[in-house]
């Protein structure tokens, strides 16, 4: 299987492979786009970016991105409009609370016991960014994003998923998706410990 990607930064990409590893471990990742996209390119882009995978034969595209200062629910809306209707099937679309680092996080205690930090530290954070910037050394290397994956890969989702409502929202979509087309086994994560 071939799962095509477009992410905003290093850490996204971190993020799907960690899961890519725990639900589909076979599958192979492409991205599309560049890194460093802005939501705002990521959406105006999406056709195009879509339309690129898809060319790549890609089964499936994930389009993930930050919310920002925005409503999670406003940017998925809008921006999973912009999803080709030829593609859209075969789209998962993730739109993260303010950042990636908000979802990593969304278990405080656990992110820190994985970063080796106090979990005061994300608790009195008001973004969880900084603190991951610190704990991980901000840039990208590949020593961190296999910090991030392996954070993924280990995370009780469960905790993740009653966190985050747009975590939620993608992983509904994700195991929806997968059962859709039987080509990945999603577990309940809401069953697992």
């Amino acid at each position: 299987m071939r799962i095509g990607y477009v992410v905003e930064g290093f850490r996204d990409a971190a993020f799907l492979e960690g899961l890519r590893a725990r639900w589909c471990p076979k599958a192979e990742m492409l991205e599309g786009g560049s890194r460093g996209s802005t939501g705002l390119a990521i959406g105006r882009e999406s056709a195009n970016l879509c339309a690129e995978l898809r060319f790549r034969r890609v089964d499936f595209v994930v389009i993930l991105r930050d919310a920002n200062r925005e409503d999670w629910r406003d940017v998925l809306k809008r921006e999973s409009e912009m999803v080709p209707g030829d593609v859209r099937q075969v789209t998962l679309y993730g739109v993260a609370d303010r950042n990636i680092e908000c979802w990593l996080c969304a278990d405080l205690d656990f992110a820190a016991s994985q970063l080796g930090i106090d979990s005061e530290q994300l608790r009195s954070a008001e973004d969880p960014k900084r603190v991951l910037d610190e704990a991980l050394g901000g840039r990208q290397s590949g020593e961190q994003d296999s910090k991030i994956a392996a954070l993924v890969q280990a995370a009780p989702l469960r905790n993740w998923i009653g966190a985050s409502r747009s975590f939620e929202r993608f992983y509904e979509d994700a195991r929806d998706l997968a059962q859709r087309s039987g080509q990945c086994q999603i577990p309940n994560e809401r069953a697992r410990g």
